[in-house]
C-alpha cells in the first residue's frame, strides 16, 4: 500500500506566485499579437495580417517600453525592443498591401521634409548596438529627408544597400 503525504498549505499557496515569477521576465506574445493586429488592421490569416501566430517557443525578455512596430516592408513587419535588443520579423499575408496603399492614397499626406542628403553626397553609414558602433563612408544614390529610406553604395561598381536617413550626411543600417 502506498502512503500519501499531505502537501503543506504553504506550498499550495506559493505555486501561483512561482508560476507568475517564471512568466514575468518574458514578453507577453499574445498581447504583442493583439497590438500587431490592431496596428495592421488585419488579424492572423487575413490579407495584410500576420501569416501565422508568433511562435510561442520564443522566450523574449520583457520590453520595459512599448514594443516598436515598424511599417510593413518586403512582405513583413518588424517588432523591435531597442531597450533589450531583440527584434522579431513577422511575415504578412499577401493582399493587404493593396488595401493599405489604397487607404494611404486617400489619406492626406503630411508635408514632406526637405532632403538633407542629395544624390552623390558622401554619407557616413552607422550600425551598432548599445556599447559599440561601426561606421563607413558611402555615396548616396538618392535624395533623402530624415526618416526616408535611400540607396547608398561604396563605389560605382558595388551593389547598393538600403539605409535610413538620420541627419545631414548620416544614415543608419535598417534593422540594427
Amino acid at each position: 500500500m502506498r502512503r500519501m503525504f499531505p502537501i503543506p498549505a504553504i506550498l499550495i499557496a506559493a505555486l501561483p506566485a512561482v508560476a507568475m515569477a517564471q512568466a514575468g521576465p518574458f514578453q507577453d506574445l499574445a498581447a504583442l499579437e493583439r497590438r500587431l493586429a490592431i496596428a495592421l488592421g488585419a488579424d492572423i490569416g487575413q490579407p495584410g495580417g500576420p501569416v501565422a501566430p508568433i511562435d510561442r517557443r520564443m522566450k523574449l525578455a520583457a520590453c520595459p517600453a512599448p514594443v516598436a512596430i515598424e511599417p510593413p516592408f518586403a512582405g513583413a513587419v518588424v517588432l523591435r525592443c531597442a531597450e533589450v535588443g531583440w527584434r522579431v520579423r513577422v511575415p504578412l499575408l499577401a493582399g493587404g498591401a493593396q488595401m493599405q496603399q489604397a487607404a494611404m492614397a486617400s489619406a492626406p499626406r503630411p508635408a514632406r521634409a526637405d532632403p538633407v542628403i542629395r544624390r552623390g553626397d558622401p554619407v557616413e553609414i552607422r550600425a551598432g548596438q548599445p556599447g559599440f558602433s561601426v561606421s563607413s563612408q558611402m555615396i548616396a544614390d538618392q535624395d533623402g529627408a530624415p526618416g526616408d529610406r535611400i540607396r547608398v553604395r561604396a563605389d560605382a561598381k558595388s551593389r547598393p544597400i538600403i539605409v535610413e536617413v538620420v541627419d545631414i550626411g548620416l544614415v543608419r543600417v535598417l534593422g540594427i
